[in-house]
């Protein structure tokens, strides 16, 4: 079946997180995308966790998937060369390399769109390309704590908190993607290619700091630690008498309503406390109280089966052996079982993005770094085996 992006080339030169899932969803929705590592294999193949095998779980089993590898030292005099020559044949080139670096000068836009004018170049760094922090390295957690959200997260008097995943990472790898499917769009109509800048730090920005800098402008709040608590209005945490936790949100009248039904409590309908979204954010705690009274004497199963014909919304508190086993995620095929040599079925996220025309795909096991060589640089340079073994030999693959 057609793909989205069907005989789009992407040349995808980066590494961690961010960079490396812009390209699979890419890769998903049907492009052609290579991962370009240098010689040995990227620095992120060492980030831990490992599979038994002692392969890295995320960048060499998951987010290399549904990709090509191939090994290249860009800073040799042949490997310039090849990349000059891939790059006259590709879509897009995806990097991270912090400005400033040979990599980063080597595959600046202004550069590579002399060899090819169509070239989109998407380049996502922890700070963009000018500023004050602009040479400053970056990880989702550095994110998170500049841009805002780490300093209103957690309870109150424990230290700021981190999200325990990556929001920042992956957030800014989505907006890459879209950055670059916007830039190709735009090249349909104008045949011309540019340059896509996407940081950490200003999509950390927008889904933080400058998200409610109109609130401390306009109101003078400077936010703070809630624990679970949502921020105007009733949302928290809450456990069940078989000690399930769960999140229950009354966002709204209607809703507020409703759950005031079903904990048979309408005597808080006319509590003044209760009033509106906002004095029940105010009143928190009692209410809190009150909610958790409720739960704490019935089991998880009996309270989401009735929040769920109330149409309350809420949600169970997951681990990762919870969600392996939640229906609803095989049911969206947000978990794809694909099979590794060496260690078996390997469940991977699926495709975040539903398409009914050109669905995507996730049915392709990361390769091994350099595991395409013979195949890539045999059709761009002719190379037979002998030619890559003095590639090889001479470090420039």
């Amino acid at each position: 079946m057609a793909q989205a992006l069907d005989g789009v080339k992407v040349l995808d030169f980066s590494s961690y997180f961010a960079g490396p899932y812009c390209g699979l969803l890419l890769a998903m929705n049907g492009a052609d995308v290579t991962r370009v590592e240098k010689v040995g294999g990227s620095e992120d193949r060492k980030f831990g966790p490992f599979a038994p095998n002692g392969d890295a779980i995320f960048s060499s089993i998951i987010l290399t998937a549904q990709k090509k590898c191939i090994t290249l030292n860009m800073r040799t005099d042949k490997g310039k060369q090849i990349m000059e020559k891939m790059v006259r044949e590709a879509d897009v080139v995806l990097h991270n390399f912090v400005p400033g670096m040979p990599e980063e000068k080597l595959l600046a836009y202004d550069e590579l769109c002399k060899i090819n004018p169509k070239i989109i170049v998407t380049h996502i760094t922890g700070f963009g390309n000018h500023g004050p922090y602009v040479k400053r390295n970056c990880f989702d957690s550095i994110a998170q704590a500049i841009c805002g959200p780490m300093s209103f997260t957690g309870f109150p008097g424990h230290p700021p908190t981190r999200y325990g995943t990556a929001p920042m990472d992956f957030s800014t790898a989505i907006s890459a993607a879209l950055g670059t499917m916007m830039a190709l769009f735009n090249r349909e109509r104008t045949g011309e290619g540019q340059f896509v800048d996407v940081s950490m730090f200003n999509v950390g920005a927008a889904m933080g700091g400058a998200l409610f800098a109109a609130e401390y402008k306009l109101t003078g709040l400077v936010r703070t630690q809630h624990g679970n608590a949502s921020f105007f209005n009733f949302t928290d945490c809450f456990q069940s008498k078989d000690g399930d936790w769960m999140m229950i949100s009354a966002i709204g009248d209607f809703i507020w309503k409703r759950l005031c039904q079903i904990i048979e409590r309408e005597d808080l309908l006319e509590d003044p406390r209760f009033a509106d979204d906002i004095t029940r954010y105010e009143n928190r705690e009692p209410l809190f109280e009150i909610v958790s009274a409720w739960t704490g004497q019935r089991t998880y199963k009996e309270i989401t089966e009735v929040l769920e014909k109330a149409r309350v919304p809420h949600g169970r508190v997951n681990n990762n052996a919870d969600f392996y086993e939640d229906p609803h995620a095989w049911a969206q095929e947000m978990m794809v079982n694909i099979e590794y040599p060496e260690l078996g079925t390997v469940p991977l996220p699926g495709v975040p993005i539903k398409l009914s025309g050109t669905p995507g795909s996730l049915d392709k096991a990361a390769p091994p770094y350099g595991a395409d060589n013979a195949g890539i640089y045999g059709e761009l340079l002719g190379a037979n085996e002998e030619d890559l073994q003095k590639l090889s030999e001479e470090g420039v693959i």
